[in-house]
């Protein structure tokens, strides 16, 4: 009998190569309060850098490679250029809002 389930890892990374959902994704872990938010944030870009492919990622943000491993790795903290260049290379953008309201 052929296995009609996919792991979560593979679903995850399908539906994060669409930019809207992975500025959803994205957004859904900046809303994080406490300790570790900063983490969490980190691990979700690295989960969306891994559905666009880190090698094409790195390419096309003109990141090295190594450096882009080492940035979003659990001790990482990627600096705000990267961050932006990434975010440009998925076709994303850093956006600041006033605070308890929707950005438009």
């Amino acid at each position: 009998m052929p296995k009609r389930t996919r792991r979560y890892e593979d679903s995850l990374r399908a539906a994060l190569r669409d930019p809207a959902e992975a500025a959803a994704y994205l957004n859904a872990h900046l809303e994080e309060k406490g300790k570790g938010a900063e983490k969490l944030f980190l691990m979700a870009l690295s989960d969306v850098a891994a559905a666009f492919g880190m090698k094409a990622l790195a390419s096309k943000a003109s990141v090295g490679r190594e450096s882009l491993y080492k940035s979003l790795a659990k001790s990482g903290n990627p600096r705000l250029s990267t961050l932006a260049a990434l975010l440009r290379a998925m076709g994303l953008e850093l956006a600041v809002k006033v605070k308890g309201k929707k950005a438009s």
